[in-house]
């Protein structure tokens, strides 16, 4: 198998996995599924911790969505990750958004996104997120990650810790294109 059919089929399962609405099908070797501003509407949510956050500034940047919670122990292995992307490429039109898939509205991940400062926003999912209402649909599994690229469109997505080289790497072209 060719390493663009390879590359295809592993963003084509990736995505199913997450039970992307509509992404399964759309994503292919052809380019990024576009689902409009909808990802970017699904990130009109309240934040809490430090780090302040406008979702209108989103558009024009490489965005990558974090979908963990605070008792999911991969998910907090992969926090220095997140911060150090964050704090890499910010300056360059980078985002990292994480979402807190806790069901607790906040009460645990309000004082743990302040005790950790984190230097990129921290969202509240709400209950039809849980559910698997919004542009993301169902997460299935934490933490679950979505790239998407200067103007909302998936281009990647990913279940577990992904190598903080191969993200890095996928972060640059898309800082690069257009």
């Amino acid at each position: 198998m060719s390493p663009v059919r390879r590359r295809a089929l592993a963003c084509a399962v990736a995505l199913g996995m997450l039970g992307l609405t509509g992404l399964g099908a759309g994503c292919h070797r052809n380019g990024p599924v576009d689902a409009g501003p909808a990802f970017y509407r699904a990130l009109w949510l309240p934040s809490v911790g430090p780090t302040r956050y406008d979702p209108r500034q989103l558009p024009g940047k490489v965005v990558l969505v974090s979908f963990m919670a605070t008792w999911c122990f991969p998910c907090l292995a992969d926090l220095p990750t997140l911060k150090q992307l964050q704090e890499t490429y910010g300056p360059r039109g980078f985002q990292v958004v994480a979402v807190g898939m806790d069901i607790d509205e906040g009460r645990v991940l309000g004082p743990f996104a302040d005790h950790y400062a984190f230097p990129y926003p921290v969202l509240l999912s709400d209950d039809r997120m849980r559910a698997g209402g919004s542009a993301f649909g169902r997460i299935r599994a934490l933490p679950s990650t979505v790239l998407l690229d200067k103007h909302g469109r998936a281009v990647a997505a990913w279940q577990g810790i992904e190598g903080q080289s191969d993200v890095a790497k996928a972060i640059e072209k898309l800082l690069k294109a257009d």
